[in-house]
């Protein structure tokens, strides 16, 4: 037998053996799997952390070189990181200060209007079951506000006994708050090393790459890492300055209609802005509900005025402070965003977006390649023999 053979049937029998065993003790590797990824959380929020603060950082460092001349290509990048962190500090700041009170002021207002809210959104529907001869709907309204309220009476109860019983768990507590603020900590730090040497970790992969790899699979790998990383950072960017602008604007608009929520209504507006084809639909449904209790005419003013805002947002502003969108067509964002919500839950539907827009993306580029190909080869074939000699 020959010894290439010999090789072959002992590898084959090597990754038989190796495979049967990984099947027999799954369970041991994926907990052992599950370890490895818990111990590497922080440098996953580190590198989610310098993945925000990727573009700041670079626009920043563009400025400092440019106005600090030779020393800026040195302390540059220290004081692009710098003031990127500040920035960012800033904002959560200013949020925790201004934002989160005024929405946790609007739903202490809801909770002690809610009875009164109630009972106006039964006169209302019992006033439609009326015009439209519904007799049955006025006890069908009672068994369903009777539930209502022994839900919230029971979730309220379940809080206070939660809050009673934390007592008892305070070392857990404060050891599960010690842990995440030592994870903070170390994903600050590996977002600073990521966000100060860029440069230097780009050159060391691509060297790894070329090293271990031949060119051509080099060449691909950067390319598909380059694209994925272009497209994931162009559409969490348009995402969140999307949601920033409808938000505020849309809580600056409810201000003259309703001004007790309008604060909660920019925070629902916009947090639901970040939800891909049906955040739109799930945020107006939201605030259009919580304001019908207050006054349905204010509802329907709410909900002419939050479609007029997203055609001027969606046509007007958001292509001049966003720019182009990532380029997947709409029945695709729709079906990117259908199959990642039943496969990954809301997190599927965050992250089906940017990763189908990759493989739209490398789709293309295989199809348009393959076809000018087979162009070329057919343009050859059609060409009369001797036309090409010289």
């Amino acid at each position: 037998m020959p010894r290439h053979w010999m090789r072959s049937i002992l590898l084959m029998i090597t990754y038989t053996v190796l495979l049967v065993l990984a099947l027999m003790r799954s369970d041991w590797i994926f907990g052992l799997l599950g370890q490895v990824l818990t111990g590497c959380r922080p440098l996953f929020i580190g590198f989610a952390i310098a993945f925000i603060l990727d573009r700041p950082c670079a626009f920043f460092y563009r400025h400092y070189a440019r106005n600090l001349g030779r020393r800026g290509r040195k302390l540059g990048r220290p004081l692009a990181v710098l003031t990127s962190y500040l920035v960012f500090i800033a904002v959560i700041v200013s949020l925790f200060s201004f934002v989160i009170p005024r929405v946790m002021e609007s739903l202490r207002m809801l909770t002690w209007s809610l009875g009164g809210y109630i009972a106006n959104l039964q006169e209302l529907l019992n006033v439609v079951a009326d015009y439209l001869d519904w007799e049955n709907m006025d006890l069908d309204l009672n068994s369903l506000l009777t539930s209502l309220r022994d839900y919230l009476q029971g979730f309220l109860n379940g809080l206070l006994s939660s809050v009673s019983s934390a007592a008892t768990q305070v070392m857990v507590v404060t050891g599960n708050i010690i842990s995440w603020l030592v994870t903070l900590v170390l994903a600050i730090v590996f977002s600073v090393y990521m966000l100060a040497g860029k440069e230097k970790l780009l050159s060391q992969g691509r060297r790894l790459l070329r090293a271990y790899l031949p060119k051509r699979w080099a060449d691909g790998v950067s390319d598909v890492i380059h694209l994925t990383s272009e497209t994931f950072a162009n559409f969490v960017s348009g995402q969140l300055i999307e949601a920033c602008i409808l938000g505020g604007l849309c809580a600056l608009g409810t201000f003259f209609i309703q001004p007790d929520y309008a604060a909660l209504v920019g925070v629902i507006i916009g947090v639901s802005a970040l939800i891909p084809v049906a955040g739109a639909y799930i945020g107006a449904l939201l605030s259009a509900f919580l304001l019908v209790m207050v006054n349905p005419v204010r509802a329907l003013v709410f909900l002419i005025f939050l479609a007029v805002l997203q055609q001027i947002e969606g046509n007007v502003i958001y292509p001049r402070v966003v720019g182009t969108s990532i380029g997947l067509p709409g029945i695709w964002v729709l079906a990117a965003v259908t199959v990642g919500g039943g496969l990954f839950g809301l997190l599927g539907v965050l992250l089906s977006v940017p990763v189908a827009s990759v493989l739209y993306a490398l789709l293309k580029r295989d199809v348009q390649r393959r076809l000018r190909e087979k162009y070329a080869e057919r343009t050859n074939s059609e060409t009369p023999e001797g036309e090409n000699d010289p």
